[in-house]
């Protein structure tokens, strides 16, 4: 996969530089409209081989919300800046930081806190092997995962029960037929909101 991390690396550079603009004005409206807490989210999520690593993010909640780890649109822990950020998928432009140094790639598994990571068994478990991703098939397929949550009577059951096995096996089908083609078109599909046929679904 020596493509792959030479066009991880590349590309993650080249994007901090040139949408340098964008974050300074993402990280002033985040100082401005949500002042008493910091810029930036961090926090440790499993990586490949079950490695821990900080992952960075914009902050899109009030601070010492002391939720769920489980985000569900319309909560009150989100702020309205926070809401637009995470619609746009503004938030997650730090992780190109994140790519740049070798934690994540733009393609994989979205990185699970630990406490998830710790419930793949068995063959599930190879999913590690990879390097987490800004997006991947399971992000595709599940890019309105918060207002799916929304509107189940118990959103942390439904993530656990449906959702993340849903996710671990499309990871699994990405793992064991991986091409740089098919990432560049996940790339496309992500960047422009289009369908792509994948696994035999429409994501």
């Amino acid at each position: 996969m020596i493509i792959k991390y030479l066009f991880d690396r590349i590309v993650s550079l080249l994007g901090l530089v040139c949408l340098s603009p964008l974050l300074l004005i993402v990280a002033i409206l985040i100082k401005v409209k949500m002042p008493g807490g910091p810029v930036l989210f961090t926090q440790q999520r499993v990586g490949r081989q079950g490695s821990l690593f900080t992952i960075y993010k914009f902050r899109s909640m009030v601070v010492d919300h002391g939720g769920s780890s489980v985000s569900v649109a319309g909560e009150s822990r989100i702020t309205p800046l926070g809401a637009t950020l995470r619609k746009y998928k503004l938030d997650e432009l730090p992780e190109l930081w994140n790519v740049l140094i070798g934690d994540m790639s733009f393609v994989g598994p979205r990185p699970d806190v630990p406490g998830y990571a710790d419930r793949l068994t068995g063959d599930d478990r190879e999913v590690l092997q990879l390097r987490p991703g800004i997006t991947g098939p399971a992000s595709l397929k599940y890019r309105h995962e918060e207002e799916l949550l929304a509107a189940v009577d118990n959103p942390q059951q439904y993530n656990d029960e449906v959702i993340f096995p849903d996710k671990v096996r499309l990871n699994r089908h990405y793992l064991h037929n991986y091409s740089f083609w098919t990432d560049i078109k996940i790339i496309l599909a992500t960047v422009t909101g289009s369908k792509m046929r994948y696994a035999g679904e429409l994501l």
